[in-house]
């Protein structure tokens, strides 16, 4: 078959099967077509050099690259693909770690299905991971090679991969893993959707629920849009600032490092599904987040999301006629990024030519390349040159360096020195078909090192990564050799995933200083040349063997059209029978028709008679003004432009309203809503709190629930109560529950419904647990009264990091610190006894002054990642974080502070639970269980690591408590009343005499106390008020004698500070 028949036809359907089915239905002739596109078959010269380019921009990033890396040596990416493709789904694979897939009988989600899975890396500890970052890319990688992995070694795995659609959960999303939570990190969540996405444009007839899976993710995309502020009404861009997004819930992660690039994502698999489907709900939702990218003024590159997000705001330029900035993303992309040092790697490492590669850019001798990321910018950006062409130099240069340097990610390119499991690939992987996860630059003295994070993080015996080599095959799809060396033909349609019909087009670049020939093999039919670069046919009617002349370091950009087509335009649009061949034509200049993005109200149901405001936003390609027209077929209409008021009608009924936009030259574009208008409108009844007699109950224990709720049509209520345990007698809003035998966290729900059957559902959780007393003691005790010092049995005492002395919650002077959340923080030496593994409880008050846009240490050892830590989120909720043997768990409180308030936190943990108090009362318990690890760092008050203050706390800290147990619910309600029913703070423990003489007395007092001679602690002299006057080590206070001529006649009390015991004496200086 020759080359133009094979890629197109007049029909649509057959274009797309054409293209997009894979191998074993289409024969074995797309590897040898595209093969032969750039074969030494010279016989016809088309001569570039003495036409026109289209301006090309330049990526700074990309000119520091050189045009001809050396050493040179480009792999056969085909080749390799298939055949890591054979190795890895080889279930007959015997030998050290294989084979590298496995097998369930039955899924999470799909139980009725058997499901498979791949070892993200060579070696993964058992039980082996299984995760959709590794799984669907390499589906994807495969059938861009017309592998067809539905009918490959007998299975379907494409319905065997279905399992990581997370159904069960109620996430409806591809997560990384079957059965896991939205939440944590955004590329994470998003990725494997976009790879499914993939795979249902290259298997069009479905598999599984896959039609279903596409509109369910579409959907919650869209809902998600809306709740970061995506509206019509007015018209509204998205805010997706976020870590991430906890789809379950509905809300955002602002903790930890943000990753606004997801907006890429979102506008990708948006925009693609309304081009599926033609529901314009999913293109509004596309634009909002599209438009939040554009105006997003720093470098927001952190893993994979930022090309797709760039490849897609030109698609929509090219279709839409929108005009976002692809010059400033596609720099984004190659620049380093603040956010973690993102970027695209230039020079050599050891003397090989790394240029190209993508990871951590620092340009500072530390580089960290990463296979995937290389790989996945690729197969977003080489494709966008349809939709934008003034990037095809730039894209075509760095593609030469991303090829060549990207087989330094696998084993034999390296000196085995230079590689961490090269014994294992001599031995089972001779063709070298699985590469590192990543290259560093150096490593342990040596430069460069193939490498990765598994062996470090002990999360696997070799670095050897599947998820990294998995999409091989997108470079594999793109890139083709030709009889010039360093001149490479890539294929801009493989990866161009939903796009409308189209001619084959390739992009050339000739890193030549000389002009160079590239030969073509046309096939048969009889086929027109057109060079977008130049916007002309360089050559017409030809067939068989052609040479293409590129001029010295230029590129061409070849669309192959039927010979003798139709020439049409259309707008920006250049079009041979009726097929887009260049969306950016320049010869031909016509005014395109303006476009309504959106028309809305905040409601769509309208009470007769209502007044309410209606929105229309309308975008013009050439950035004139608008006229707006509005209409509607009953009711009245007042104002003019983007926003105007309209009173419904008198009588129920449906309405249609309709905005025509016109541009001046009488361009128009229309658009209708109907709206429906009903004598009253229902609304659905609002839970405003469930109240307990408890948090906590004993096994077989009672308590009280009593749900507060309101309707604003004052509809009589139904209540159904739920639980996941236990026995519930309900009396309408009240429940009376007895909790079960067994010890655990239960969720109690209620569901509140009106007559109509508008509902509304919620929850609450409690403890059921028999506290048997625990064994244990008070490690440290930081009262802060002046100092640091623990006046605990240990005297682990603190060493104050520039934090201020401040007054305490009741007014004290110089009875608590402050920390200005820059540099200052408080830090106590790491001990053996703060080391300990079974239990814990921490208790401190504090005070916020600010709440920044990240998280804020109160308390840390370790922090989350070595043992502990206690901190503030930006949503002002505390968060508890234990790292144990078993993992790492956090726990939010279910209270949003608010600045400027004394609160007391209490977080606790016995093995079995974690629980997190506030003001004495249980907030938040989950069951978690594994000894607690231990930390070599010193523990901090205010900050998290030691000389790294970029999370430091603002605000005051008092009373810091640690105990080697966990305090049950009853002691942590005593600790807090205790602490707020004394008069002053200093009676806040238990106190005992403290004996002095004489008293009264007129010049000095002598302590004849025994504790004073223990030489360890502190004496402290205060004003009747609590006001402290002046404070003492014991050990400067010889022979137990205090000079006090000094003060004024009056009382006075003293207090003695030692070993965790506190004696107090009222004094009386005479005149």
């Amino acid at each position: 078959m020759n080359f133009y028949t094979r890629f197109y036809s007049n029909s649509k359907a057959t274009f797309f099967l054409a293209q997009r089915t894979p191998r074993k239905a289409r024969g074995t002739q797309c590897s040898a077509h595209l093969g032969a596109l750039c074969v030494f078959l010279g016989v016809l010269c088309a001569n570039f050099s003495t036409l026109a380019q289209t301006a090309q921009i330049a990526i700074p990033r990309i000119e520091q690259m050189p045009n001809q890396p050396a050493p040179f040596n480009i792999r056969n990416w085909v080749q390799v693909a298939e055949k890591y493709d054979s190795f890895v789904y080889d279930v007959t694979k015997t030998g050290t770690y294989l084979p590298l897939v496995f097998f369930k009988n039955a899924g999470i989600n799909y139980p009725a299905s058997p499901v498979f899975g791949l070892s993200t890396y060579v070696g993964s500890n058992p039980p082996p991971g299984n995760e959709a970052i590794n799984v669907l890319p390499s589906l994807v990688g495969a059938s861009l090679l017309g592998i067809d992995k539905q009918k490959q070694f007998g299975r379907n795995w494409l319905l065997q991969s279905q399992d990581f659609f997370n159904k069960a959960n109620g996430e409806n999303l591809y997560l990384n893993n079957t059965s896991t939570r939205s939440g944590q990190d955004w590329w994470y969540d998003m990725m494997p959707n976009v790879y499914f996405y993939q795979l249902t444009d290259l298997y069009p007839q479905g598999f599984g629920e896959s039609k279903l899976q596409f509109t369910r993710i579409a959907d919650r995309l869209l809902e998600a849009t809306q709740k970061m502020g995506g509206s019509s009404a007015p018209w509204t861009s998205a805010y997706l600032n976020y870590r991430a997004w906890n789809f379950a819930q509905m809300k955002p992660l602002v903790t930890g490092v943000k990753e606004p690039e997801a907006a890429g994502a979102f506008a990708w698999i948006l925009y693609h599904a309304y081009q599926k489907t033609g529901d314009k709900k999913y293109l509004r939702g596309a634009e909002w987040c599209m438009e939040f990218l554009n105006a997003w003024p720093d470098n927001p590159s952190y893993e994979l999301q930022l090309p797709y997000g760039t490849y897609i705001a030109a698609k929509m330029n090219a279709e839409l006629n929108t005009r976002y900035d692809i010059e400033k993303m596609l720099n984004w992309s190659f620049n380093r990024g603040a956010l973690r040092g993102w970027g695209t790697i230039v020079g050599k490492w050891g003397g090989f030519e790394v240029s190209g590669l993508v990871g951590e850019a620092n340009d500072a001798g530390n580089d960290y390349a990463f296979q995937l990321n290389g790989i996945q910018q690729a197969a977003a950006l080489v494709p966008m040159l349809r939709y934008d062409k003034r990037f095809a130099r730039a894209i075509g240069k760095w593609m030469l360096n991303l090829s060549n340097a990207n087989r330094l990610f696998y084993p034999g390119f390296l000196p085995n020195s230079l590689q961490d499991a090269s014994d294992w690939s001599n031995q089972y992987d001779p063709e070298r078909v699985i590469g590192y996860e990543a290259l560093r630059e150096k490593l342990n003295g040596k430069a460069p090192v193939s490498t990765g994070d598994a062996l470090a993080g002990k999360w696997a015996a070799t670095n050897l990564s599947l998820y990294s080599t998995g999409s091989i095959g997108y470079l594999g799809a793109i890139v083709k050799k030709t009889n010039v060396e360093k001149i490479l033909c890539l294929d801009l349609l493989k990866t161009d995933f939903f796009r409308e019909e189209a001619y084959p087009s390739y992009l050339l670049f000739n890193s030549y200083a000389t002009v160079q020939g590239v030969e073509l093999d046309l096939g048969n039919a009889p086929l027109d040349l057109y060079n977008t670069l130049q916007e002309t046919f360089v050559q017409t009617n030809v067939q068989g063997k052609v040479t293409v002349s590129i001029p010295p370091n230029e590129a061409v950009l070849l669309v192959l059209t039927p010979a003798g087509g139709k020439a049409t335009y259309h707008e920006n649009k250049f079009l041979v029978d009726g097929v887009v061949v260049d969306y950016q034509q320049t010869k031909i200049k016509l005014n395109a028709r303006p476009r309504i993005q959106g028309i809305g109200l905040k409601e769509d149901t309208l009470m007769i008679n209502d007044g309410v405001s209606v929105f229309g936003q309308a975008l013009d390609p050439e950035g004139s003004s608008l006229e707006y027209r509005w209409s509607v077929s009953k009711g009245e209409l007042s104002g003019t432009g983007k926003e105007v008021q309209l009173k419904a009608p008198a009588e129920p009924g449906q309405i249609e309203l309709k905005l025509i936009v016109q541009d001046p030259e009488g361009l128009s574009d229309t658009a209708t809503l109907l709206l429906n208008v009903v004598a009253a409108i229902n609304r659905a009844p609002v839970i405003l709190a469930i109240e307990k007699s408890a948090s906590y109950v004993l096994p077989n224990g009672e308590l009280t629930l009593v749900v507060q709720a309101t309707d604003a049509n004052q509809d009589a209520l139904v209540y159904t109560w739920t639980a996941t345990g236990g026995t519930l007698q309900a009396t309408g809003a009240q429940l009376n529950w007895r909790a079960p035998a067994i010890e655990g966290v239960y969720t109690i729900s209620v569901e509140v419904k009106d007559p109509s059957g508008l509902k509304v559902n919620a929850s609450t959780k409690v403890w059921v647990r028999n506290f048997a007393p625990s064994s244990g003691e008070l490690v440290a005790f930081y009262p802060f009264q002046g100092d640091a010092r623990d006046q605990g049995p240990n005297h682990l005492d603190g060493q104050v990091m520039r934090a201020r002395i401040s007054s305490d919650r009741k007014g004290l002077s110089s009875e608590a610190f402050s920390f200005d959340g820059n540099s200052q923080h408080i830090l106590v030496p790491n001990h053996p006894l703060l080391n300990f593994d079974q239990a814990i409880t921490l208790s401190t008050w504090f005070k916020i002054n600010a709440v920044p846009d990240r998280e804020s240490f109160l308390l840390s050892h370790g922090s989350w990642q070595q043992r502990w830590k206690l901190s503030l989120t930006p949503s002002r909720q505390l968060r508890w974080t234990v790292n144990s043997l078993n993992g790492i768990k956090d726990l939010d409180s279910a209270t949003e502070l608010l600045p400027g308030t004394y609160h007391q936190v209490t977080a606790t943990y016995d093995g079995s639970y974690m629980a997190l108090y506030l003001d004495g009362e249980l907030e938040t318990v989950v069951p978690f269980t594994g000894k607690i690890r231990t930390s070599v760092l010193p523990m901090l008050f205010g900050q998290m690591w030691p000389d790294d203050a970029q999370y430091n706390f603002a605000g005051v800290l008092d009373e810091v408590r640690i105990y080697n147990h966990a305090l049950p619910p009853d002691k942590v309600k005593i600790l807090y009343t205790n602490n707020t029913t004394t008069q002053t703070k200093q009676a806040l423990i238990a106190s005992e005499p403290l004996q002095v003489m004489p008293n009264p007395f007129v010049h000095s007092i002598q302590i004849v106390d025994a504790d004073w001679k223990k030489q360890r602690g502190t004496l402290q002299l205060y004003q009747i008020d609590g006001k402290m006057i002046k404070a003492w080590s014991l050990e400067t206070v010889a022979n137990g004698s205090l000079d006090l001529s000094y003060l004024p006649a009056g009382a006075y009390w003293l207090k003695l500070f030692s070993n965790g015991r506190v004696k107090a004496q009222l004094i009386v200086k005479q005149p």
